[in-house]
């Protein structure tokens, strides 16, 4: 769309420093200046763009963590599962730091480990050391808000869409470890402590993480909480119904095997992810913004 000038502008106003060029061609220049840096920016971003892809694989990712760390930990010696859990936890973050894009199966291998681990965390506290769901749901709760306050002091964002520099990839995964232990604790505490049960706590978290979509869409919510508040949820709602699909009918579960389910959503958090690496929907393309 071409741009009016000012009628107290001449053609050779400084908004047009080359006279030959008209303003539509000018500001085609411009937007061709620009756009480099934005690509480069683009290029460095560690995060998969915010694409239904990613909430699939993010809920099969917190399914798997859960059902995973049981099973672990009930076929081995707890000590090295914990330990097996928090080496694979390492390994997985530092291919993810060491890599300077987004590459998606390091960044789901990464994220699939810290559901492992911080499972295994939560667990660690209520079950190795007595600490009860309701108060370990309230330090991890702590900690999450602590994270989130050190890292907008810091960046003066927390959005997603800004994770392209060193210091905001480790509030990033900082927080995502955080989310993953308060998401256990807070499913354990509905399912175990409040006695809903592994099947009602997951309908719950199902309600539960309609509410921040349906304020940002019908509400106007800022988008950066919604994604937060939906993103937290995701951990809870995994767990619940993979916990629901393991667990032995006598614990409320289905009876299909902790191992079983593991390596069903292994399976589809594989095809997934290599489903969006071939198409490469969870990448932004030119002037497409997705959420």
């Amino acid at each position: 769309m071409s741009k009016t000038i000012p009628p107290h502008r001449s053609d050779t106003d400084s908004t047009f420093p080359n006279p030959s060029l008209s303003p539509t061609s000018y500001q085609s220049t411009q937007d061709n200046a620009v756009q480099p840096g934005q690509l480069a920016l683009q290029a460095l971003k560690k995060v998969p763009e915010i694409t239904v892809y990613f909430w699939i694989i993010k809920l099969l990712t917190t399914a798997m963590g859960e059902v995973t760390s049981d099973f672990l930990v009930n076929h081995m010696a707890p000590e090295i599962a914990v330990g097996l859990g928090f080496i694979g936890f390492v390994v997985a973050l530092l291919l993810q730091f060491v890599v300077r894009r987004y590459v998606p199966w390091i960044y789901w291998l990464a994220a699939a480990m810290v559901a492992v681990f911080g499972t295994m965390a939560a667990d660690v506290l209520h079950i190795g050391l007595g600490v009860p769901y309701i108060v370990s749901s309230v330090l991890f709760l702590v900690a999450l808000v602590v994270i989130f306050a050190v890292w907008y002091l810091s960046e003066k964002t927390l959005s997603i869409h800004s994770i392209y520099t060193r210091r905001r990839e480790l509030f990033y995964w900082a927080t995502v470890m955080a989310t993953f232990a308060l998401g256990t604790a807070v499913g354990d505490l509905t399912a175990m402590t409040a006695h809903l049960g592994y099947f009602a706590s997951g309908v719950l978290f199902i309600v539960l993480i309609a509410l921040p979509a349906l304020a940002y869409w019908l509400l106007g919510l800022n988008e950066i909480i919604a994604f937060w508040l939906a993103y937290i949820l995701t951990r809870p709602l995994g767990a619940s119904f993979a916990d629901w699909a393991g667990k032995e009918p006598s614990a409320g579960g289905a009876g299909l095997g902790t191992g079983w389910v593991s390596l069903a959503l292994t399976i589809l958090i594989i095809a997934f992810v290599a489903y969006v690496t071939v198409t490469r929907k969870d990448v932004k393309s030119d002037g497409e913004r997705r959420y």
